[in-house]
């Protein structure tokens, strides 16, 4: 395979401007309870909270469905793109066939091209966006896997009475797990470590 470059637009950002999309993430939420990336090594006082309407989230998608379009064409990738908004967030799907290398191990690619698409938002728009990209269903399946992760930790807790740690995640993976140990009654989740190895510990409720 031939070696291919990125869109150059995304690869001159200031100080200021990166700053300001570390600061402010997916969300204010200090242990990605809420947000499917981390915040909470960010200084908290200086999250930029913007009120965006969704027909801003839907410009946000389209912008992204342009840019993504247009790496999808300097990769050589041919994929059906869609960009919606849904859950109060900006989206993109890609579904096609040999889009694997897009995803990578563990998702890792496709969050490098998900960072990628929400600079390129961020570029036009000025507002850091929380876009969400997936490729050929990645994150639906994924979902899916880590819900059976969580209730097999769940019954672990509730059998045993003892915390159980988890693998390292990705912030999304992360956000997916909380999601369901948050709707069961008589445990709590939280997140500990730092990026690349942190992970959730399952417990016993207060």
């Amino acid at each position: 395979m031939t070696e291919t470059s990125i869109p150059r637009a995304e690869q001159s950002l200031d100080e200021e401007e990166t700053a300001t999309l570390a600061v402010d993430g997916d969300d204010t939420e200090a242990d990605d309870t809420e947000a499917d990336d981390d915040t909470d090594t960010a200084a908290a006082g200086t999250r930029v909270k913007k009120a965006v309407g969704e027909g801003d989230l839907f410009r946000q998608s389209e912008i992204a469905a342009d840019y993504v379009e247009g790496l999808l064409d300097i990769l050589d990738y041919d994929g059906d793109i869609d960009e919606l908004v849904a859950a109060g967030r900006p989206m993109v799907e890609v579904v096609g066939e040999r889009l694997q290398n897009l995803v990578g191990q563990r998702g890792a690619t496709l969050e490098a091209l998900q960072e990628l698409t929400r600079l390129a938002v961020f570029r036009q728009t000025g507002t850091p966006s929380r876009l969400l990209l997936d490729v050929g269903g990645y994150r639906a399946n994924r979902r899916k896997e880590l819900a059976a992760v969580a209730k097999n930790a769940v019954e672990k807790v509730k059998e045993y009475g003892e915390p159980v740690r988890l693998e390292a995640m990705s912030a999304f993976e992360r956000k997916c797990v909380h999601d369901v140990v948050n709707a069961m009654s008589g445990v709590a989740s939280e997140s500990e470590g730092v990026e690349p190895n942190r992970r959730i510990v399952v417990r016993p409720a207060d």
